[in-house]
C-alpha cells in the first residue's frame, strides 16, 4: 500500500520496536500501547488486502489487546509478513510457534463438546419424554442445565483462549527449563 507506514516484512516490523519482542531478554517485558499499535497496523493491512477474514481479524485483535508481554506479539503476525531469511538470530525463534493457534483449537474442541453434550442430552430426554407420555415437559430442565454450560463456554471464549495460551506457555517454559537443566548436568547423570 502506497503511503502506508506498515512494514513490508518481518525484519522491518521487529526493527521498528524499541526492544525486539523476539529476543528472550525482552520477551517477558511489558508491551506498551505503541507496541500493540504496530501489530494492529499489520493486522489492519492484512485485512484490507484480504489475507484475513473478519473473524480472524477479531480473534487476533483480541489477542493483541490482551497481550501483556512483548513476547506474545510475534506469534500473532508470524504468518502475515514475509520472513527476511536466515539472517535472523536464534532469538527470533525463542517463542514456540502457534501457542495462540493451539489454544484456539483447544477452545473449539471444548465448545464443540459442550454444544454436542447439550444437544445430545436434550434430544435423548425429549425422546424418552415423548415415548413415556408424560404431560410435564421435564426435559426443559435438562436443556437448561446443559445449555447453561454450553453458553458459558461460548460466552467466555476470549478468557478461555487466554487461559489456555498461558497454560501452554507455562508448559513450554517448564520444558525449556528442564532441557536447560539437562544440559547443565555433567556426563554420567546427576551432580
Amino acid at each position: 500500500m502506497a503511503g502506508d507506514d506498515t512494514p513490508d516484512n518481518a525484519l522491518e516490523l521487529w526493527r521498528s520496536f524499541p526492544l525486539d519482542p523476539r529476543d528472550p531478554q525482552h520477551g517477558r517485558l511489558r508491551a506498551s500501547d505503541a507496541d500493540r499499535d504496530r501489530i494492529h497496523a499489520v493486522l489492519a493491512r492484512a485485512y484490507a488486502e484480504g489475507r484475513l477474514d473478519r473473524l480472524e481479524l477479531e480473534e487476533r485483535t483480541g489477542l493483541v489487546a490482551r497481550a501483556r508481554w512483548l513476547g506474545e506479539l510475534p506469534e500473532v503476525v508470524g504468518d502475515l509478513l514475509p520472513d527476511p531469511g536466515p539472517g535472523l538470530t536464534p532469538a527470533a525463534r525463542w517463542m514456540p510457534p502457534g501457542l495462540s493457534e493451539q489454544a484456539l483449537i483447544a477452545y473449539r474442541a471444548e465448545r464443540q463438546q459442550a454444544l454436542w453434550g447439550a444437544l445430545s442430552a436434550s434430544v435423548i430426554c425429549w425422546v424418552i419424554w415423548a415415548l413415556t407420555g408424560h404431560e410435564f415437559p421435564w426435559p426443559l430442565f435438562v436443556m437448561l442445565g446443559t445449555g447453561m454450560n454450553a453458553l458459558r463456554v461460548v460466552f467466555t471464549r476470549d478468557t478461555r483462549i487466554a487461559e489456555e495460551t498461558q497454560r501452554l506457555r507455562r508448559k513450554e517454559e517448564k520444558r525449556q527449563l528442564k532441557q536447560a537443566r539437562k544440559r547443565e548436568l555433567p556426563p554420567g547423570g546427576e551432580a
